[in-house]
């Protein structure tokens, strides 16, 4: 057999085949099966979303040997013939080169005749936006009151474009954009049939430059096997695709949630080294800013899925990065970039201008009014030189009033050194993804400790006495007093306390979290807090999570399963309230939702 184009290969052949269209599809089998077909139908939509395969499964149900049935057969010889588009009363007219008004009028000639095999004649025309004003003129009467054998089916990729008359005579369906994800599954489908070997971000990236498209998808996968073979490689797609690399959109996010304005520079200037459109990376850039934006406003994995259509990995991988920032400074981001692609419509500079809009994101988190602070930088301590005195872990303007150390007689403060430039005697080799930061000779970790990949800190001023250690008041503290870190404090799991160390994991895929909480000026502030709530010194401990550790909350998901259960609590407290119960019966309503009302509020 000669080759066929994936898009006419796997063609749906029946309803249940249809993807992307449920809305239609029910309504048609439910026209079908009641013997409620109407004598005209207009199919709406954007390219390549089933409207002409739609119409082909409509023809077949009506006029299948079995039928009319939602459920045609395509085995008996009415449905074999209508899908080779060879049956004789199905005919299909292409609108655009059939334009004029005698094409018309042999219509409305050879519709007198009954039906050869099935029993309707089916006329589909496709693109009928592009008919003539007088053509359409000529078949408004026809159109309105057809034989009772004949049902006309019409396509168009332009609705506006159809003239009132025909539309009050036909019932309208509009066809939507497939999502996505249903595009990702089919061509995963076809790529086990056709046993292919492609990567999940291939998958994503054919989705996303069909748009919306199944037969784009589709004809576009024919054209990466066609570039690369049955092993296509994700490189060898971006080419073809003439697509940014997603590497450099990330790392101009990357760079602006660093607050790094060089780094960002070069991400651009390697972008335009590689020959690659400023607007399609600025609107790639406007879509990573606005699935992180989602991320931090939608803290369920499931619904997170549904509205970021993209692989599960990199959903994941949005939500760790999300908790970095507040959904007020990510809109402030995606405002900048958004303005920025509308500049690049009509400027003679787009790099000028993609450089100002990179800069600007960059220094935007350094403002006194975004709510984070600039970034400190420590000086390196060696010799006799002592560091100047800090008690606040972040300076920032806006932060809120910072708790003071403790007024007792300090102890010489503790100094945070490279592990490589003065490594302790007992301490094991330096790997990739670890930092030590050893502890000051009077407090040194014991062998046991330092063999695990840490980076720890110790406050500098110890507290007397033993208190109970309480973490969900550390949390408090590190909230009210340093709100620039508590986000990425609660990305991370607290694991327990022992021997004065405190232990904080966080997942691999929370990598800026970790990597903010890293920061000395951080670790000495969190130190401080945990010393004032445990009565003794106290370092901290960061590690990685390792894939076989246990599953488990972070701080975030524990605090907003804790509101969630207070609230039910209260839901319950109001719902047994006689007053409330009296209130609930005299109105027929329901109790939706309780709140506590601040003391200075319900006073006022």
């Amino acid at each position: 057999m000669d080759y066929q184009v994936s898009a006419r290969k796997y063609r749906p052949g029946t309803f249940d085949d249809v993807i992307g269209q449920p809305h239609i599809v029910q309504t048609l089998l439910n026209a079908v099966s009641t013997k409620r077909i109407a004598h005209a139908y207009l199919f709406s939509g954007t390219r390549g979303v089933g409207k002409t395969t739609v119409a082909r499964i409509l023809a077949k149900a009506l006029n299948c040997e079995q039928g009319p049935t939602g459920h045609p057969c395509n085995r008996c010889a009415n449905c074999q013939e209508i899908a080779q588009g060879s049956s004789v009363d199905v005919v299909e007219v292409d609108g655009a080169s059939n334009t004029s008004v005698d094409d018309v009028r042999e219509i409305r000639e050879n519709i007198k005749f009954t039906p050869f095999r099935g029993q309707y004649r089916v006329y589909i025309i496709d693109e009928v936006h592009m008919l003539s004003n007088s053509a359409f003129n000529a078949l408004l009467k026809t159109l309105e009151e057809p034989p009772a054998h004949v049902v006309f089916i019409f396509a168009t990729t332009e609705i506006h474009k159809i003239p009132a008359t025909i539309l009050s005579r036909c019932q309208h369906y509009n066809f939507r954009r497939i999502a996505r994800t249903e595009i990702i599954e089919r061509l995963r489908h076809v790529a086990e049939q056709e046993q292919l070997t492609i990567e999940e971000r291939s998958l994503v990236a054919l989705a996303r430059a069909s748009e919306g498209s199944l037969r784009d998808a589709l004809s576009l996968l024919d054209q990466a096997v066609a570039f690369g073979g049955k092993m296509i490689s994700h490189q060898d797609l971006e080419v073809l695709l003439g697509a940014v690399p997603h590497e450099l959109v990330q790392g101009i996010v990357n760079a602006v949630m660093a607050q790094d304005s060089p780094a960002a520079l070069t991400v651009l200037a390697s972008l335009l080294d590689q020959g690659h459109d400023l607007r399609a990376f600025c609107a790639d850039v406007v879509e990573q800013f606005r699935h992180l934006l989602v991320a931090a406003v939608v803290p369920a994995a499931t619904e997170l899925r549904s509205l970021i259509e993209t692989s599960e990995e990199e959903v994941a991988q949005l939500a760790a990065a999300a908790m970095a920032l507040s959904p007020e400074q990510l809109q402030e981001l995606l405002t900048i970039f958004t303005q920025a692609e509308d500049s690049l419509r009509l400027s003679a500079h787009p790099r000028f201008v993609m450089e100002a809009a990179a800069i600007r994101a960059t220094r935007l988190l350094s403002r006194p009014e975004s709510g984070m602070a600039r970034p400190i930088q420590t000086p390196s301590l060696s010799g006799n030189q002592k560091p100047p005195p800090r008690s606040e872990a972040v300076d920032s303007p806006s932060a809120a009033p910072r708790t003071t150390l403790p007024s007792t007689t300090p102890t010489p403060p503790a100094q945070i050194v490279s592990a490589a430039s003065k490594p302790a005697p007992s301490s094991p080799p330096m790997s990739p993804n670890r930092r030590d930061l050893p502890m000051p000779p009077s407090d040194q970790p014991s062998t046991q400790e330092e063999a695990a990949p840490s980076l720890v800190a110790s406050a500098s001023t110890p507290v007397t006495g033993q208190e109970p250690f309480n973490w969900e008041a550390v949390q408090e503290a590190v909230a009210a007093s340093f709100p620039n870190i508590a986000p990425f404090l609660e990305a991370g799991r607290f694991l327990g306390i022992g021997g004065g160390l405190v232990t904080i994991g966080f997942a691999k895929q929370a990598t800026l979290a970790r990597t903010r909480l890293e920061k000395e000026e951080n670790l000495l502030a969190l130190a401080t807090l945990c010393q004032q709530q445990s009565g003794h010194p106290v370092r901290i401990r960061i590690v990685e999570l390792a894939e076989t550790d246990p599953p488990g909350p972070t701080m975030a998901q524990m605090r907003a399963a804790k509101e969630q259960d207070q609230r039910l609590v209260l839901l319950q407290r109001a719902r047994e309230n006689p007053t409330v119960k009296q209130a609930l019966e005299i109105f027929g309503a329901e109790l939706a939702d309780v709140r506590r009302v601040p003391k200075k509020e319900a006073t006022e």
